[in-house]
């Protein structure tokens, strides 16, 4: 129902910059060798290799100017394709902006979007100057310009349903309320996932996109993530919620709402490969290896 064709673009997009956060790079084309191969095309957005230079902040952004060039790049590709569905290698989460925003140019309301995910993205900012965090925000209409210009056919709060989540920040708790946006939590999820199921049949949508963040996943079960860096100390990333599910709980969802909609986008984003990223380092500094 949802396999992948001759017109499913696969879009390659290493970038780290949305999250400041150099090793997605690397988690980005990590997943694309781990990928089955494709029936379509692929495409690479164009993404500068991470340097020593730092991110530089540009009107409460952080590399505002450099996101916005690979929005548009992003943009381009998929415009020369003109696909009806659409898959995504991240990178940081705001790889699912450009793609998700052509679906709901393509499918308009009948376009529903599950964001499998342990936070919402919602802020803008003035909460949190890195735009991995404003993506689901921004395709709803709301948020930085530099980031609403690119949907041209927003997305409204009844299409949109966040699965994994827990424990938002005031913010994010304040936008999903007051958006009435659905969400299911993990323990539901691991449950059945009934508030997806409703939403599905209630929503009136047709098809899906879905954005699968893999923070959403326990970090002391899959360690290519953020918050199982190596070393870590308990409070390095500010308590904000870290995942609980499992790779099988995610499985099981996808498959369950794939028996009911048809999937036009799948997203896979911010893979943190520490074991991969530490022996590249590694290796650079072996004899006849590295420099």
């Amino acid at each position: 129902m949802s396999k992948p064709d001759k017109n499913t673009l696969r879009l390659i997009f290493p970038q780290w910059q949305g999250g400041d956060n150099p090793p997605y790079y690397l988690g980005s084309r990590l997943l694309a060798w781990l990928a089955p191969p494709s029936h379509g095309p692929v495409e690479e957005v164009p993404v500068d290799a991470p340097t020593d230079t730092p991110l530089p902040l540009e009107n409460d952004m952080r590399g505002r100017s450099v996101l916005v060039k690979q929005i548009k790049a992003a943009q381009a590709i998929i415009a020369r394709h003109q696909p009806r569905s659409i898959a995504v290698l991240g990178g940081d989460c705001l790889v699912s902006l450009a793609p998700f925003a052509w679906l709901a140019e393509q499918y308009g309301d009948k376009l529903g979007v599950l964001w499998i995910d342990t936070h919402p993205d919602v802020q803008t900012p003035e909460q949190y100057k890195n735009a991995h965090a404003h993506v689901l925000g921004a395709l709803m209409g709301h948020g930085d310009p530099d980031l609403t210009n690119a949907v041209k056919q927003p997305i409204a709060a009844k299409n949109v349903m966040i699965a994994g989540i827990h424990d938002p920040l005031p913010y994010e708790a304040r936008f999903i309320a007051e958006h009435g946006i659905r969400t299911c939590s993990p323990q539901q999820v691991r449950e059945g996932a009934q508030p997806v199921m409703q939403w599905l049949n209630d929503s009136g949508i047709e098809v899906l996109a879905i954005h699968l963040d893999l923070d959403v996943l326990d970090p002391h079960n899959f360690r290519s993530l953020l918050f199982a860096k190596p070393g870590r100390g308990k409070h390095d990333f500010g308590d904000v919620a870290e995942g609980k599910l499992n790779i099988p709980d995610v499985l099981k969802l996808v498959g369950e709402v794939m028996t009911e909609k048809q999937v036009v986008g799948m997203t896979i984003a911010e893979h943190m490969p520490w074991d991969a990223l530490n022996l590249q380092q590694m290796m650079q500094q072996l004899p006849l290896l590295g420099a």
